[in-house]
């Protein structure tokens, strides 16, 4: 059997279709407290199967008032990732803390056994299990439905935006999405950007390339809409739907371009309100490997406060 794909030491596809994932520690849910918060996992829909891990702030029985929720997708190229990664566990739980916040993590079914579109409906229909089990959930008693927030780095930041789209056309009852928080977010086009043409991206390219043909359509190309922004089909009344933006770029990551890129052609779109905010020296998704860095620990606070603005 020999590889037919490979991205070292992330993933690797066989001549047989199977797929040899990169597999970091792992960390289960716990209903106790834990540093300000608790954890279980949920079932989206057996019949996928999708799952999501939910994160409880420790908030005190007397505090009066619903919660912000914070909707969360995984990075990872649409081909690896897990909410039950160590640094996406110790990350999200730390932010509904921080922010008290409920966060809601989603594991979305993984390219190329699932190509795209399925991880967007995967997602979509997360909002759909929000609403539906907000009134039976005890862990969504404080849930606040009108202020929710997508968030996801790196492919769940590509994430955050189609659903965004999809809600707007198709609506999620009982649901409103104030804001966006992309952190990182994976797009492309078949035209190289600066970066990804510079030699010493060579290896990121090669690597980015392959988790692209592995996760797009049968037949598709980069310039798919699920891949290139600038393919979203939203008429103009649908444009002045669009929620606000925070985008979080790295300033060490090749993909640092397309995020700047992102957010340009949102305010061109005329997006009511769009802001960029770089992270200086940092590469990408350093917070889900670093979870407890003091970068991490500013995406947080910075994640927070634009939760709270409005």
């Amino acid at each position: 059997m020999s590889i037919v794909d490979e991205s070292p030491g992330y993933m690797q596809v066989l001549s047989d279709g199977s797929v040899k994932r990169f597999a970091p520690e792992a960390a289960t849910a716990s209903t106790e407290s834990f540093n300000g918060y608790k954890s279980r996992d949920v079932v989206i829909d057996s019949s996928k199967p999708t799952t999501a891990r939910i994160f409880l702030p420790d908030v005190s029985e007397s505090v009066a008032g619903q919660l912000p929720v914070l909707v969360y997708f995984h990075g990872g190229g649409f081909c690896i990732g897990s909410t039950t990664w160590l640094g996406y566990h110790h990350f999200l739980g730390d932010l509904s803390a921080v922010s008290k916040s409920i966060v809601l993590s989603v594991d979305y079914r993984l390219a190329p056994e699932n190509k795209l579109p399925i991880a967007y409906d995967d997602c979509y229909s997360s909002l759909e299990w929000l609403s539906n089990n907000a009134s039976s959930e005890p862990w969504l008693e404080k849930a606040d439905l009108l202020r929710v927030f997508l968030s996801g780095d790196s492919a769940g930041g590509n994430i955050v935006h189609q659903v965004a789209v999809k809600v707007i056309k198709d609506k999620v009852s009982r649901v409103r999405i104030k804001g966006l928080i992309p952190i990182h977010p994976y797009f492309g086009s078949e035209k190289r950007t600066e970066l990804e043409m510079a030699e010493e991206s060579a290896g990121h390219v090669q690597s980015n390339d392959m988790f692209w043909r592995l996760s797009l359509p049968v037949g598709e190309n980069r310039d798919y809409l699920g891949c290139n922004f600038e393919k979203t089909e939203l008429s103009g009344s649908e444009w002045d739907q669009f929620p606000r933006v925070l985008v979080f770029v790295a300033g060490l990551d090749f993909l640092k371009e397309r995020g700047v890129m992102y957010a340009d052609f949102l305010q061109k779109k005329g997006v009511q309100k769009v802001s960029l905010i770089e992270a200086e020296g940092e590469s990408h998704v350093y917070h889900v490997f670093h979870p407890k860095s003091e970068a991490a620990t500013f995406l947080q606070k910075q994640m927070s406060d634009f939760m709270h603005s409005f």
